[in-house]
């Protein structure tokens, strides 16, 4: 049995960076008074959070102990992922903060506000640089990645935000449209992402790991091992290209087609009563999207490390 039977991206980070990035879009644009109105004044802090927290939680069963993932977060100074975790917690308590504000302070908030906008997003770009920062994974090596993490997160935030606001009174119109332009220029992001990633290659091969390329293509006789491991399983998957095309016209279809007629129909009919109801589908199939999108995003990486168990190009 190949190992490409068998391995699979990781599922409980595919659901956290998705539900988590659209949380923290939320929360960055109600720290910027945006996105903040719904049948309740808490309900879009409360979803904002509920992502967050759905995330992180499904992101535990990616741990093989997650008792000790608070030991992680000494190492900041070095490591992207210990800032994640350090900055996931400063942002939501800069949230629960500023949430205080606004509800026992009876108004302001603007200075806190605009603290939990920055720690959200830097969570979000950290999130990003967890990948982005890998030399050994030249599909990811690009200040795009960090750029299609940022753009999903403020468009499902702004999608959630339109939504609520269809929720309560009427739908917002600026939100609608700023939400219009956000889901355009984060699939435009993630369309110039394919397009790199569809040529990146690392620059190692057998011959330059080995030093043995003055004689010739080397020839892999026997793998390291035959049982998987941690990158076998999680680096090493393979996905046929015509899979891969129609995964992807997926993604644009729930990611962003749905979402924009959905949005196109708040704009001509905001006060319809289907328009709440038509906006929430929207958010839901952009959130579906987004999982099939970050999918792909693990699936079609190829780490370097994959030379040495027989891969052509990495």
């Amino acid at each position: 049995m190949r190992w490409a039977d068998v391995v699979y991206p990781a599922y409980s980070i595919i659901i956290f960076t998705t539900l988590s990035g659209a949380g923290f879009g939320l929360m960055a644009l109600i720290g910027l008074g945006i996105g903040g109105s719904g049948p309740h004044p808490l309900a879009a802090p409360a979803l904002a959070g509920g992502l967050v927290v759905a995330g992180l939680i499904a992101s535990t069963s990616h741990l093989g102990h997650p008792e000790r993932a608070w030991r992680a977060l000494g190492q900041w100074r070095s490591s992207w992922l210990s800032r994640e975790g350090v900055l996931t917690l400063a942002a939501l308590l800069a949230f629960a903060v500023h949430m205080a504000i606004i509800v026992y302070g009876h108004g302001g908030g603007m200075v806190s506000g605009l603290v939990v906008a920055v720690l959200a997003l830097s969570t979000v770009y950290a999130t990003a640089m967890i990948y982005a920062s890998l030399a050994t994974v030249a599909q990811w090596k690009t200040p795009l990645t960090p750029l299609v993490y940022i753009a999903f997160a403020l468009a499902g935030g702004l999608l959630a935000g339109a939504a609520l606001s269809a929720a309560g009174i009427a739908p917002s119109l600026p939100v609608i449209l700023a939400a219009m332009a956000m889901l355009a220029i984060a699939w435009a992001l993630k369309m110039a992402w394919w397009r790199r990633a569809a040529t990146a290659r690392s620059a190692s091969t057998p011959e330059t790991a080995t030093g043995l390329g003055g004689f010739g293509a080397v020839r892999l006789l026997e793998r390291p091992h035959w049982q998987e491991n941690y990158l076998t399983r999680e680096m090493g998957y393979r996905v046929a290209r015509k899979h891969a095309a129609r995964l992807k016209v997926i993604a644009m279809l729930a990611g962003a087609a749905l979402p924009f007629l959905a949005l196109l129909f708040a704009f001509a009919y905001p006060f319809s009563p289907l328009t709440a109801g038509i906006l929430t589908l929207g958010f839901i199939a952009h959130l579906f999207g987004v999982l099939v999108e970050r999918w792909l995003f693990f699936a079609e990486a190829k780490h370097t490390m994959m030379l040495y168990y027989g891969a052509a190009t990495a």
